[in-house]
């Protein structure tokens, strides 16, 4: 195997699932970074890094740990031996493992954990509760400005003069034909602070001014891009299938479940609401006839339970984990078998049943 240096390494993660798909509040990236030159020759993946999972990373010769969950979220004031986070940051940095988090980038992408968690039901269509929006816009500028003239003389001034706005692009003139006149249409798209100045300089003619149409750009939808999914499937299948093939795609011997009001185990499920980990935001609200999830909150069980939808629990970190032998497959092919990519064994959901 050749080896990848740290900053390769990090910006072919980005590459494959963009940072910027995450959720605003989240906090996903290089959260740890030994000084360079930091080469990677084992990148180890967990869910949570734990300080036991810690110990596996440093025995099996870490040189990188891919944890799912930011260990590192709220800020550090001091980085000592007090706390289990603070020990986690001491132990990487000793040892030299950088540790990286994509989170809610990889609930995002179209190849991410909601998408992992969908393989679960059967034969099924989906798409993103929630889409993601594109990083940038299309064009340049945030706002498109249109207006029509037939004063040539006027039209020459107002085109001097917007030229030397800064911020103003993709400014074109074609014939237009208006209620059988011939006139010119301009338009152009601006920044925020370019369109102040524009239209400054359209309202001294007020013609000109109550023919200027102003558009607000948007950030285009990223297709099969987004939080959570809404999975119809192909043949509707009775709950007690549905609870079955659950547990056998996510290995648990059991699961949490809440009965929509008049619903039993023979009816019938078309229409799934999921999203891995905890879901009560993203799931609040949908139309299905089953939300799966990780965790949610006692009142929004009770919510969706009045509304004859059912519930399915699996603990938070259960709806998460088997994306990672999926994740270490993808990887593998993204990084060109350049390094070695293993799987924690010693992460697992604190939650027992007992």
């Amino acid at each position: 195997r050749s080896l990848m240096n740290l900053r390769e390494l990090v910006f072919a993660l980005n590459d494959f699932a963009s940072l910027s798909l995450a959720e605003s509040w989240d906090n996903v990236g290089l959260l740890v970074e030994p000084s360079p030159p930091h080469t990677v020759n084992t990148l180890f993946l967990t869910n949570d890094l734990t300080e036991e999972v810690m110990e596996e990373a440093v025995q099996k010769k870490a040189d990188l740990i891919l944890s799912y969950h930011p260990p590192i979220f709220t800020p550090l004031k001091r980085v000592t031996w007090k706390t289990w986070k603070e020990r986690l940051g001491v132990r990487a940095l000793e040892h030299r493992i950088g540790i990286y988090s994509p989170h809610t980038a990889y609930d995002a992408i179209p190849h991410g954990v909601n998408n992992w968690l969908t393989k679960g039901l059967g034969a099924c269509t989906s798409i993103p509760l929630h889409p993601s929006t594109a990083p940038n816009y299309p064009a340049e500028g945030t706002h498109r400005v249109e207006f029509c003239t037939d004063n040539t003389e006027h039209l020459d001034m107002v085109l001097s003069k917007l030229k030397d706005i800064q911020e103003i692009s993709c400014l074109t003139t074609l014939p237009a034909r208006v209620e059988g006149e011939e006139q010119t249409r301009v338009s152009l798209n601006c920044s925020q602070k370019a369109l102040l100045e524009v239209v400054a300089l359209l309202s001294q003619n007020s013609l000109l001014y109550h023919k200027t149409e102003i558009l607000l750009l948007q950030k285009p939808l990223l297709p099969h891009t987004g939080m959570g999914r809404l999975c119809t499937l192909s043949e509707p299948v009775s709950l007690s299938d549905i609870i079955e093939r659950i547990k056998s795609h996510l290995k648990l011997p059991h699961i949490r479940l809440a009965m929509g009001t008049g619903k039993t185990l023979e009816s019938p499920v078309k229409k799934v609401a999921l999203c891995a980990g905890s879901g009560s935001s993203i799931l609040k609200g949908m139309e299905a006839d089953l939300y799966l999830t990780g965790e949610m909150s006692h009142h929004d069980v009770l919510d969706a339970v009045a509304n004859g939808i059912t519930v399915i629990l699996c603990e938070h970190s259960n709806t998460e984990r088997g994306f990672l032998s999926e994740l270490r497959d993808m990887l593998a092919i993204h990084l060109q078998n350049k390094i070695n990519i293993i799987v924690s064994e010693k992460d697992r959901d604190p939650l027992q049943v007992a």
